[in-house]
């Protein structure tokens, strides 16, 4: 009892904020039609006072002939309407509660088909040739990093390699320490010099092998033939292919003279030239795709052609989330109501009339 008469005192404390012009009108009623009747409500009351004319009770007084008695008319006759003004509210508020007010929230629920990707890139002495500006490295740095900006939904690992491989980042949806894994990338990571790209491409499968993603893909960056590790890329490639992975492989750097910075910080013109065919078997190997790039700006194409070939596929749920309020104006109501029945025992109220 105790619960109920605080809950009906915070609906009166609130009055205010449940009758605000903007509050009432952000809400979405559900049975509009009660609150087209609330304009009619005031006008019965004053159709039962004309109605009520011909058929109220009088109380006749009689006085001394000589008498001289005059009547002044007291603010306090007024307080006779009061009863009906109060039920007139309670019934309104009545109606209000019956159009049931409501504030609706569009929600999106998500869900996605994780896409696993790993990243597996060459820091061979080669990555140093200066034929991309700054140097190959570099690039293929800041491309890898708009690239994983470019993801919302994806796990991504990082795989570097030289003569040797070895797993950097496993896979991660923490895009802030992935992008930090990839810019602390450095041409001296791995010892043993050369180019294991069967070693990286073994370390990538470990990493994705168990995985239950329904795409599974190796972004392979190299910029030259497979001349060390102790695993064929074509044998790795097979594997990679058993466990439903794709391996996209790009090619980077131009062919013919290209400037190279030795250790001492002078610059020499050498002969580059690429060995594509272990790229594009081991891309052919497991269904992907091999790219060429000679420029930044064609690399960065690519990316943009990986990105658009493995999205993960979105599936977006709208729902209303819905608010019920009518019990705050059934509470002001009850609360009317029980004040209403208050005052018809008091003088306020006309026995002759009831």
């Amino acid at each position: 009892m105790l619960k109920a008469f605080l809950e009906l005192a915070d609906a009166i404390l609130d009055i205010n904020q449940w009758f605000s012009i903007d509050l009432l009108k952000s809400f979405h009623w559900e049975q509009k039609l009660f609150l087209y009747l609330i304009p009619f409500v005031p006008l019965l009351f004053v159709l039962k006072w004309l109605f009520s004319l011909q058929s109220k009770q009088k109380l006749v007084f009689s006085f001394f002939k000589k008498q001289n008695v005059g009547f002044q008319t007291s603010w306090i006759v007024y307080l006779r309407f009061l009863p009906d003004i109060i039920f007139t509210l309670f019934v309104v508020m009545i109606l209000i509660a019956l159009a049931r007010p409501q504030q609706l929230t569009k929600k999106v629920q998500q869900a996605s088909e994780g896409i696993e990707i790993v990243l597996a890139l060459d820091i061979s002495e080669s990555m140093l040739i200066e034929d991309f500006q700054p140097n190959r490295l570099d690039v293929a740095k800041k491309v890898a990093t708009n690239f994983i900006n470019g993801r919302k939904h994806d796990r991504i690992g990082v795989v570097v390699f030289s003569g040797d491989a070895f797993s950097l980042c496993p896979l991660t949806n923490d895009y802030k320490l992935l992008k930090h894994s990839v810019n602390g990338i450095y041409s001296k990571m791995i010892k043993t010099s050369g180019t294991a790209i069967g070693n990286a491409l073994a370390v990538s499968i470990n990493r994705l092998r168990e995985s239950n993603a329904k795409s599974k893909v190796i972004i392979l960056i190299s910029d030259g033939a497979n001349v060390e590790g102790k695993i064929d890329p074509s044998t790795a490639a097979k594997l990679a292919h058993a466990y439903n992975i794709k391996i996209y492989s790009i090619g980077i750097g131009k062919d013919g003279d290209v400037p190279y910075k030795d250790e001492k910080g002078e610059v020499h013109q050498i002969k580059n030239t690429m060995d594509e065919s272990t790229l594009r078997e081991v891309s052919y190997l497991t269904q992907g795709q091999y790219f060429r790039a000679g420029s930044r700006e064609v690399l960065t194409t690519i990316f943009g052609k990986i990105d658009k070939m493995e999205k993960a596929k979105i599936t977006e749920t709208s729902y209303l989330d819905t608010k019920d309020y009518y019990y705050y104006y059934l509470k002001i109501g009850i609360t009317i109501f029980l004040l209403w029945l208050l005052l018809k025992s008091t003088f306020i109220s006309n026995p002759l009339e009831d």
